[in-house]
């Protein structure tokens, strides 16, 4: 078996990636570009990809290719019925950031309640040491606790942080579907979650349905206190109505560890806002990747591979 990683950079370098116990011949790439992936994987019976694109044109001057075995959950870099349709293969990782992203969410949280990063930005330029008094009170700080964390999302990981948040003292509400007739138990109206949140958190997949749904009507929705954090898809989100909504103060602030483009461009309006407006985080896409969690995403990709081989399926 030939097996070609394209974009190794995908995981990080002191995490050793497992070998499949089969015989087989591997060949690691850094970084593919959309012009190298096919030279590249013209031989490959078996591609390892995070984000590389697999579009039916690509595929199919791929003959030899049998699976795509993704270092990732989502699969929107793939054309799923293509590659059906050609007999290729495509798994997918889930489960192992159920630890570090909800955790990444309430660091973000706590950032923003308590303005953390506005405090330590001060403290680069000696703020602190100019001061006259023994502390200064020149940002907003408020509790976590009794705040309504209003989940967008109810899988493996809104489950967790609504889990984690009531541990904390938080009001937890889910939002049923947008335009959804029909409101399930234990879920209120999509438009009621975001008058009623004090933090909003987007935990859902990314389809035809869901991208933007934050939008520019959606954040007049939402409280001018409340907070709007990201760790789901970047295209939940519409950029540009979203910088906005910050700078006119229709919503207080927001954390990001997701973009529309990735890695962003240097012009990227959000990336542009972060340098000027006090009430933005970005983190790079990093939520999911503790140790223990990129660790537990190797050994899938693994076992995904060797029960593709032993099963053809």
């Amino acid at each position: 078996m030939n097996i070609v990683f394209l974009d190794s950079t995908a995981v990080p370098k002191h995490i050793l990636i497992p070998r499949p116990s089969f015989a087989h011949q591997w060949i690691e790439y850094e970084h593919t570009s959309a012009a190298q992936t096919v030279e590249r994987a013209k031989d490959a019976d078996i591609v390892i990809t995070s984000k590389v694109i697999f579009s039916r044109e690509v595929m199919q001057q791929l003959p030899k290719l049998k699976l795509i075995a993704l270092t990732a959950t989502g699969t929107n870099n793939i054309d799923l019925v293509a590659a059906k349709e050609l007999g290729i293969a495509v798994k997918n990782v889930t489960g192992y950031s159920s630890v570090t992203v909800p955790e990444h969410v309430l660091g973000l949280i706590f950032a923003l309640k308590h303005s953390l990063m506005c405090w330590y930005k001060d403290q680069l330029a000696q703020k602190w040491a100019d001061c006259k008094q023994f502390c200064y009170f020149d940002y907003p700080i408020t509790d976590v606790r009794g705040s309504v964390l209003g989940v967008i999302g109810k899988g493996n990981l809104g489950t967790e942080i609504g889990r984690l948040a009531s541990a904390l003292g938080m009001q937890v509400i889910y939002a049923e579907r947008k335009g959804a007739q029909h409101i399930r138990e234990g879920y209120l109206p999509f438009e009621q979650v975001l008058k009623e949140a004090d933090i909003v958190t987007l935990h859902c997949p990314l389809t035809e349905n869901t991208q933007n749904l934050i939008n520019a009507e959606t954040l007049k929705l939402m409280k001018p206190t409340a907070y709007l954090i990201n760790t789901g898809r970047g295209p939940l989100v519409d950029e540009q109505a979203l910088v906005e909504a910050l700078e006119n103060r229709t919503i207080a602030a927001a954390a990001l560890d997701v973009l529309v483009k990735e890695p962003p461009e240097k012009d990227n309006p959000l990336i542009q806002a972060a340098a000027r407006l006090p009430n933005l985080i970005i983190t790079p896409h990093i939520a999911w990747a503790s140790d223990s969690a990129v660790t537990t995403l190797v050994n899938k990709v693994k076992q995904n591979i060797e029960d593709f081989v032993a099963t053809g399926k």
